[in-house]
């Protein structure tokens, strides 16, 4: 089913402040980068001193994707403590209801819990700033229900804006899903498995990627994928967390640790390539 995006660029500038919402939906995702943290002064933009589900994205020093969870009854006054004290946040993402009884403390509370512990599940974000999962607060039933579609489109509207904190591959996903696979027995072994989008190649969760790179293979690259989306588990690297790569080439360079053409090496179950797939048809 389509869905119907606004977005609106309140200083008419794309790098600047905006918000999107969906169609008839209460959602609104504001994207506030941290030097326009001036918005907040506005006097006519009451929604933003009120109860808020946030989340602060940026890098950490190795430059992996980092973020900060959170939950406030005024995000003008708190965002000027992280301001203070939180070096790595590029830009902040806030969401607040349009609906006439908004969000209470209650329900940014819950928001809080559910995503804390869907975005440390899904492993795509360093969250080591959000020391813990806070417990599940005391809320209906029905007012539950109520957040949980909310909280669907909070999802959404991440995904939208390419963040994909909370967009981990399901089983199901996967099954759908047109499946390629790469391996070697060389240097230590390597059995991955991927999927092609239109926004590049994504080796899934699980995957063996080789131990040793050879020197046709960027080394501080490679050493950074390993060291920053792997665990060693019995003598094999695993990836710890879907990873996007630009180009089924690199993907299949990094799993493999040697040159690839990622056309010719990601093949199907039925052997087919994804050049056979996706460019020959």
């Amino acid at each position: 089913m389509g869905k119907t995006i606004t977005t609106y660029l309140i200083d008419g500038d794309p790098q600047g402040v905006r918000y999107d919402s969906i169609g008839n939906k209460t959602c609104i995702m504001y994207v506030i980068p941290r030097n326009r943290l001036d918005i907040l002064s506005d006097a006519d933009r009451e929604e933003l001193r009120k109860p808020a589900f946030y989340i602060l994205l940026g890098e950490d020093n190795n430059a992996k994707p980092k973020a900060y969870i959170g939950q406030t009854e005024d995000f003008s006054r708190r965002v000027k403590d992280h301001n203070i004290k939180k070096d790595f946040w590029q830009k902040a993402l806030l969401f607040i209801s349009i609906d006439k009884e908004g969000l209470t403390k209650t329900d940014v509370a819950y928001l809080e819990h559910i995503a804390i512990k869907e975005a440390s599940n899904t492993n795509t974000y360093i969250l080591d700033e959000n020391k813990q999962t806070p417990n599940k607060p005391n809320i209906g039933e029905s007012r539950m229900s109520t957040i949980d579609e909310f909280y669907e489109d909070v999802k959404f509207l991440t995904k939208f804006i390419g963040c994909n904190i909370f967009n981990s591959t399901t089983k199901e996903q996967e099954e759908e899903r047109h499946l390629f696979y790469t391996s070697t027995s060389a240097r230590g072994g390597a059995n991955a498995i991927g999927f092609y989008g239109s926004d590049g190649f994504t080796v899934l969760k699980g995957s063996i990627v080789t131990k040793h790179a050879l020197k046709d293979v960027p080394s501080n690259s490679w050493k950074k994928f390993i060291e920053e989306y792997t665990e060693e588990k019995d003598g094999k690297y695993i990836l710890t967390s879907d990873k996007l790569f630009s180009s089924p080439s690199t993907a299949a360079c990094m799993c493999l640790g040697r040159s690839s053409n990622g056309w010719k090496d990601w093949k199907d179950s039925e052997g087919k390539t994804l050049d056979e797939i996706y460019r020959n048809q």
